[in-house]
């Protein structure tokens, strides 16, 4: 049973490696059917003054995706930030950079999914009021695909959709760094770790890119 808050002395003693093996432990958990109950009424109380995250993940909106029992996580354990196809825009960076610089978060999860719609739009070209514009952050991971997959480069190809989901993962972290000069300084001072993996909506694990 869960019922003490993250601190700010305990967030201080983490280090970004035991984050990320804490959040991966945790979806082993998730994967066994083994969640950590939690006393939601006390850590509700404990958390009213202040929250001392461990990291910050960002990933797409998909419900399939519930972010926190993923990685059996509770109230004041993680930040989320979402957005259909989890990219990175000035708005994901500021929360991004608010998440480790502010509050003092270890660690940058890019979290991608299986099978994700906003992909596969981004794969078929999809032209639909501000979703076109949406999808433009997403289509290098697609054209990347289509040198690395064989077939048709559309959604009817689950290799090319599923490499261009990971082409998406690895291309925002690339960006995250390159538009971030707070988050690449506290990545190069081994303040924070940014890395990223695939959940399958088959099995429910993350698999770590």
């Amino acid at each position: 049973m869960r019922d003490t808050a993250l601190t700010k002395n305990i967030q201080n003693a983490l280090t970004p490696k035991g984050v990320l093996t804490s959040l991966l432990e945790g979806n082993e958990r998730y994967v066994a059917n083994n969640l950590t109950p939690s006393n939601v009424n006390k850590l509700v109380q404990l958390t009213i003054d202040g929250q001392f995250p461990k990291a910050v993940i960002l990933s797409c909106i998909d419900s399939r995706v519930p972010v926190e029992l993923v990685f059996d996580q509770t109230i004041g354990d993680v930040f989320v930030a979402r957005v259909a196809g989890n990219f990175e825009n000035v708005d994901i960076l500021g929360s991004l950079e608010y998440s480790c610089a502010v509050a003092g978060s270890k660690l940058v999860f890019v979290l991608g999914h299986e099978s994700c719609g906003a992909v596969k739009a981004a794969c078929d070209g999809v032209e639909l009021g501000n979703i076109t514009a949406m999808l433009d952050n997403i289509i290098p991971a697609a054209k990347m695909a289509s040198d690395q997959v064989e077939g048709e480069a559309n959604s009817t190809n689950k290799a090319f959709v599923a490499k261009t989901v990971e082409n998406n993962v690895k291309l925002t972290i690339e960006r995250i760094r390159e538009k971030s000069k707070i988050l690449q300084e506290m990545e190069d001072n081994g303040e924070i770790k940014i890395v990223g993996g695939v959940y399958s909506l088959h099995t429910g694990k993350v698999n770590m890119l």
